[in-house]
């Protein structure tokens, strides 16, 4: 169950379940996981920050040989501005 971006909600059994899918989770994201126990919670944080560029996904952006933009020729679309 989610509780909102920063938290995450469950219940003892869901943490038994997956618990060290969900402590990867909190190491990863910087998300805590608070755990219903017996009609009281508890909360499970990363007791250091998680750096955001740490989280960011890799994308690959170019099908191409970088090398192959760097001698680009764009004097032909290129027009400067004249004041």
């Amino acid at each position: 169950m989610i509780h909102n971006d920063f938290t995450m909600l469950l219940t003892t059994s869901k943490l038994r379940e997956n618990i060290y899918r969900l402590l990867d989770s909190v190491l990863r994201t910087g998300k805590p996981l608070e755990i219903k126990r017996g009609g009281r919670w508890l909360k499970i944080v990363a007791l250091e920050p998680v750096k955001k560029l740490a989280r960011l996904e890799r994308h690959a952006v170019f099908n191409e040989d970088p090398d192959n933009f760097v001698h680009l020729d764009w004097t032909g679309e290129w027009k400067p501005k004249i004041k």
